[in-house]
């Protein structure tokens, strides 16, 4: 268990990461959340409706497209320089952004630069989380005892239900503020509302230290050139078979967080405040599952943990539909939280298991390249997949693709196995 200065010590770089990680997911869930409410009007008004929402949410996914790349630069220096400089450079850029988004025109206001300009600042947001959520599961996992790797390591992910949990009642918050208004100046507020978060989380990580197995490798044998050579040499099936875990996952999850709340909203006429109650209650009820099932993972091993979460992923894709499709309020409310509780099976785990498939050297960029290329190929594609499948074939079809990516996590699962024993 360790001393209780070494479990204070852990905690703290636990709940930086966590803070640093909810902050940098508000900056990039609130943009889901806004595309499937509001941007196709503000952004894209010159089109269908239909087309309109899958281009908002398009560009939701091009956020993605950047951050393997931003896992790999990043990861770099992250491998050469050390973990926690980059994760403030991370946290701080990523807010920039956000707020600059709302600040931006509108299509109204400047034409088509808008949508142009809205890309922009999306690539840049989607470079920097590109090397925020692997370095920081691995800050933490490299300061916990190696019992407790999975529970310290899921507290990483905390920011991610914590982020969605930030950003939809920041836009509650300004639909309440803004009423009517809120398609002309309210979904701003919580834009810039991240100026604030920024502050916060900086405050927080500024005060955690090195990584003290990076310090070791370092004084010990110095550090790689090119990580991401080696990574690719010597690793590159581990790399492969990664993305494909999170790929099933991250679609999985996107369709929930946002397209589920596009889908309510506009094709089942339900209410924005009870489609943005859903998902409040379903991220913080992922709160407690990541808690649980990381610490799961710690006792029984990954494998079993996240496999049965991948199976889930799979038995609840058709059923999430069919709560949906009742429209009644209650339902609806459960087949959101359902959602967010089960596929935490797969997502509380995965700090520690992540950190386990590289070496310490090249874990940096070996961690973000995984993570990342599956966040994009889920993740990155999902509510805009989501949308066209809707369009072409109704919500089974949806349902279906989410049971494809249910199938390749749980094949790359199978293949690498356990990693708890070889950590």
């Amino acid at each position: 268990m360790g001393s209780p200065g070494v479990r204070n010590g852990v905690r703290r770089v636990a709940l930086a990461a966590s803070a640093g990680n909810a902050v940098e997911l508000y900056d990039f869930l609130l943009y889901g959340t806004a595309s499937a409410l509001v941007f196709d009007k503000l952004f894209f008004p010159s089109v269908d409706p239909l087309l309109g929402t899958f281009l908002a949410l398009a560009t939701f996914g091009a956020g993605f497209l950047a951050r393997p790349l931003g896992g790999v630069v990043i990861g770099h220096f992250g491998d050469r320089v050390g973990r926690r400089s980059m994760l403030v450079l991370t946290l701080t850029v990523t807010g920039l952004c956000t707020a600059a988004i709302g600040l931006l025109p509108t299509y109204d206001s400047i034409g088509v630069a808008a949508p142009i300009l809205l890309l922009c600042l999306r690539l840049v947001q989607g470079f920097f989380l590109g090397g925020e959520q692997g370095g920081a599961a691995l800050m933490v996992v490299e300061h916990a005892p190696p019992n407790r790797t999975g529970w310290y390591g899921g507290w990483t992910f905390l920011g991610s239900p914590l982020g969605l949990l930030l950003a939809n009642a920041a836009v509650a918050g300004a639909v309440v503020v803004s009423g009517d208004a809120f398609g002309d100046w309210g979904w701003r507020l919580p834009f810039l509302f991240s100026l604030v978060l920024v502050g916060v989380g900086l405050y927080v990580r500024l005060g955690v230290a090195e990584s003290p197995q990076f310090r070791r490798m370092r004084a010990e044998r110095g550090t790689e050139r090119l990580p991401v050579v080696v990574v690719l040499r010597d690793s590159w099936r581990r790399v492969l078979l990664g993305a494909g875990v999170n790929a099933g996952f991250n679609a999985f999850i996107f369709v929930v967080a946002t397209f589920v709340i596009s889908y309510g909203t506009k094709q089942l006429a339900l209410p924005r405040s009870v489609m943005l109650d859903a998902s409040l209650l379903g991220a913080f009820a992922q709160v407690l599952a990541i808690l649980g099932f990381a610490r799961l993972s710690d006792r029984v091993g990954r494998l079993p943990v996240m496999l049965g979460g991948a199976v889930f992923l799979a038995l609840y894709a058709f059923p999430l539909f069919w709560l949906l499709e009742t429209r009644v309020t209650g339902l609806v409310v459960l087949a959101v939280v359902i959602g967010f509780a089960g596929a935490a099976a797969v997502f509380g785990p995965m700090p520690a298991y992540y950190s386990e498939l590289f070496g310490t050297g090249v874990r940096y960029t070996g961690v973000s390249l995984s993570y990342q290329l599956g966040a994009v190929l889920g993740g990155g594609l999902s509510p805009a997949a989501a949308q066209w499948l809707l369009a072409a074939g109704g919500s089974w079809s949806v349902s279906l693709y989410l049971v494809v990516g249910a199938a390749v996590s749980t094949a790359c699962l199978l293949v690498v196995g356990e990693t708890r024993r070889s950590a």
